[in-house]
């Protein structure tokens, strides 16, 4: 009797501990999931400040990759960039010899400026929107959105996978694993559409 209770406390506490260890995977999962949509959304919005809404913005250059003694880095390492007026974006380089490969950089973007230069600084005049203009950046903001949504679809469909290399779990827990990682699916592409409702706004306010 003693040896039957022993077995089946030993028995009890294995099974306790394999609910526990699928518990925590299954927590994982869900977070692994979560993280890599909210990192989706944020890139979204990097991507966002960088489509202009007829004020001029550090966020429009900042993160343009300037060739650089033969490495690709972000001009604002390589320069001081600033906004002087609600038109004119202004970048002076921390190396003066930089100023060719910076102007070079600004020209080959498709942010449709045309840099002049002094030798000291490169200053870029920000133009009004015209309607055309308007419409096209619109349309790449959409553009960003529907690639902000395959990723959060992707992470969607990354955390079904693991899921279903877990062993030894209930189809209710998979199932309820399952609906809560479509909540969070339907959450972000609502938030992708949110965001972009947003941004098409101040695209085309006049």
């Amino acid at each position: 009797l003693l040896i039957t209770y022993y077995s089946l406390l030993i028995l009890l506490m294995c099974n306790l501990s394999n609910f526990y260890y699928i518990m925590e995977e299954l927590d994982l999962i869900v977070e692994s999931v979560k993280h890599d949509m909210e990192a989706a959304i944020k890139h979204l919005d990097h991507a966002f400040q960088r489509i202009r809404a007829g004020r001029a913005s550090t966020n429009m250059v900042q993160d343009e990759m300037v060739e650089y003694y033969g490495a690709p880095t972000p001009l604002n390492q390589v320069a001081n960039v600033s906004v002087p007026d609600a038109m004119t974006i202004s970048i002076q380089p921390w190396d003066r010899t930089a100023i060719g490969a910076i102007e070079k950089a600004i020209i080959n973007s498709n942010l449709g400026f045309a840099p002049s230069n002094n030798g000291e600084n490169i200053i870029l005049n920000v133009p009004p929107l015209t309607e055309d203009r308007r419409r096209e950046l619109a349309k790449q903001a959409k553009g960003e959105t529907e690639d902000t949504k395959i990723v959060v679809r992707n992470a969607r469909q990354n955390g079904i996978k693991e899921l279903k290399k877990l062993e030894g779990i209930s189809e209710d827990a998979v199932k309820s694993t399952e609906d809560e990682i479509q909540v969070l699916t339907d959450k972000h592409v609502k938030l992708c559409d949110d965001h972009l409702k947003t941004k098409e706004a101040e695209i085309m306010k006049v």
